[in-house]
């Protein structure tokens, strides 16, 4: 329930589902996360994306099994305390798996109760944040508690669609005002969106005279936390610096990949490849926990982003 709960916080129900699987297949139980490295944790969630989730995850068993015996908590003030867990996913989980009676606001959940009772604002703002809550309480029951739960999680994710409403087939038509006087999709009420700027960066496809490409671990926070990246270079400005101390690299032959786009949350990357070959190792070749060599064709167990995994898949062909 936590490990669902915890994907489900900002993707869909149709692309968790074979992560999920295939995570706690990795992982059956919560000493097996918590025993595992963080890149193992990473690698199983490569592709999910907002790997910040994964990294929670893996340092909230860790605290489970040292602080509570591997005994996940159930009181939901200890539970909110564990890295990754707010409020409306302490709720959820506490609904499930113990028939606890805590409202839940997640974004379906929002999108319901701003609809049904046509609730004016931004759900964003602190005032009309709080105004749901205080809906979401309200109508939370004292029994079934866990029925009620997954059933207005499920109503937003399928009829109450953020763009296309399925009026006719929601059993609450009836008594929903945006329904009855409004327009559905005039709820919620949102700022509108700023375009998304859009920023650059160089990336260095660093290839040894064995055909491996060299992979720099990025730092535990912030964009791709954790994972293992190609070294960043300043775009469009050759030639790049070698990150092998000593070593000597030239231009590969033919011209360099084309630049890749990447859409984030707040932003849009679009990354310019640059695709060099070591000539004289001049003993740099790196042994350490930042930087290793990797074989596409006989990939290691590691966290890759979507787009460097794509990237990389890419020059193979």
């Amino acid at each position: 329930i936590w490990v669902s709960e915890i994907m489900l916080q900002q993707t869909q129900v149709s692309t968790v589902i074979p992560y999920y699987h295939r995570f706690v297949s990795r992982f059956p139980a919560l000493a097996d996360l918590a025993a595992a490295s963080v890149d193992d944790v990473l690698h199983v969630w490569s592709g999910l994306g907002y790997y910040a989730r994964a990294r929670n995850l893996h340092r909230a068993a860790v605290m489970v099994h040292e602080q509570y015996g591997g005994q996940f908590p159930s009181d939901i003030e200890v539970l909110m305390a564990l890295p990754g867990i707010g409020r409306s996913t302490a709720g959820a989980i506490l609904a499930f798996s113990r028939g606890q009676r805590h409202p839940i606001l997640d974004g379906n959940v929002k999108r319901v109760l701003a609809r049904h009772f046509m609730v004016a604002g931004d759900p964003a703002s602190a005032a009309v944040n709080r105004g749901l809550w205080a809906l979401a309480d309200h109508l939370t029951p004292t029994r079934a508690v866990e029925r009620y739960t997954q059933a207005i999680m499920d109503l937003g994710a399928s009829v109450c669609d953020r763009r296309r409403p399925d009026c006719p087939a929601c059993p609450l038509a009836h008594s929903c005002l945006a329904n009855r006087n409004g327009d559905p999709l005039d709820f919620p009420q949102r700022k509108p969106k700023r375009k998304r700027p859009r920023r650059e960066t160089g990336m260095l496809i660093l290839e040894d005279q064995a055909g491996r490409i060299l992979l720099e671990k990025r730092g535990p926070s912030g964009i791709w936390g954790g994972l293992w990246s190609l070294p960043e270079a300043t775009p469009w400005n050759e030639p790049p610096t070698c990150p092998l101390p000593g070593a000597t690299m030239q231009s590969a032959p033919g011209a360099n990949p084309p630049p890749v786009r990447h859409g984030f949350t707040h932003f849009e990357l679009l990354i310019q490849p640059y695709r060099y070959r070591i000539v004289d190792p001049g003993g740099g070749v790196m042994d350490d926990n930042t930087h290793i060599w990797y074989n596409p064709k006989e990939p290691q167990p590691v966290g890759l982003p979507a787009v460097i995994k794509r990237l990389l898949n890419s020059i193979q062909h």
